[in-house]
């Protein structure tokens, strides 16, 4: 029998997380001064990567709220979080009051800990926003969410042991202010499957054409300047185009890959290795 590795789970549920498929995007990251992440999710490759320093971005200023806050103050953070994560909040007339708060807050330790209430009460755990950037996933009707108290410490430690910066950032200001030693990996919202799926609405802005393209031409300029950088994407034959200039992998991963919760699938998937 091979080893087998126990990962560091992330607190946050995520559609297409990676948690999975770590084994196989961690061997692709060399050795390297700093670990940069332009798409952060619920960071699960951060939690487990290797790296005596890490830039971890993505455009949800709310995400990057949460995980600032849990890096600057720990456990009081981690209590203040837990304080949503009663009996009295888990109807759907709470969930919609305070998904109402979330949205009209200006205080970012208060979103970033009702983004952790309404991820883990929210249907299928979704992270959208619509246009003007609200948050609008319905209620999820689950018999007792789930506090994750160990995740939020384990998550909390790695910012401690890592010189970790959070940054709300488009990943195209982020692959400009890369320098040598840096190592990359990608998890941006996939090419669809099909010409009847869509992009994901996950901060607000649809992931369009143009910004896979953009993604594509940033990594191999990257790649040129002698940085490595990993990307994930669906295993298509545009995405087979669109990393042509990279080295590629290819698997299948067990997920659901569309809103019936009883479809569950193997999805074509795919690493683009340049380095």
């Amino acid at each position: 029998m091979g080893n087998v590795f126990v990962h560091d789970k992330p607190f946050l549920k995520w559609a297409g997380g990676k948690y999975r498929i770590l084994d196989k995007i961690l061997r692709e990251l060399p050795p390297g001064t700093r670990f940069v992440e332009p798409f952060a999710g619920s960071c699960a490759v951060y939690l487990n990567a290797d790296f005596p320093r890490a830039l971890i971005c993505d455009l949800n200023n709310d995400l990057m709220s949460l995980y600032r806050h849990l890096q600057q103050e720990g456990e009081h953070f981690i209590q203040y979080c837990a304080s949503f994560f009663t009996p009295e909040n888990n109807t759907r007339a709470v969930y919609m009051a305070l998904r109402d708060k979330l949205n009209a807050s200006s205080n970012t330790r208060e979103r970033g800990a009702l983004l952790l209430y309404v991820n883990r009460h929210a249907f299928n755990g979704l992270i959208r926003y619509n246009s003007k950037g609200g948050f609008n996933v319905p209620f999820g009707k689950y018999k007792k969410p789930y506090f994750p108290l160990e995740e939020l410490r384990v998550f909390y430690r790695k910012t401690q042991s890592t010189a970790t910066e959070f940054m709300a950032a488009d990943f195209r200001s982020i692959f400009a202010s890369l320098k040598p030693g840096d190592v990359v990996y990608c998890d941006p919202p996939y090419v669809p499957l099909s010409q009847t799926a869509s992009f994901t609405a996950y901060a607000g802005n649809a992931f369009n054409v143009q910004d896979q393209n953009d993604l594509a031409a940033c990594a191999k300029e990257a790649w040129q300047k002698g940085i490595h950088v990993v990307l994930s994407n669906h295993d298509t034959e545009a995405t087979r185009n669109l990393y042509s200039s990279a080295t590629l992998k290819h698997f299948a991963v067990q997920r659901f890959i569309s809103c019936d919760g009883d479809t569950r699938r193997a999805a074509p998937e795919l690493l683009a290795v340049y380095g």
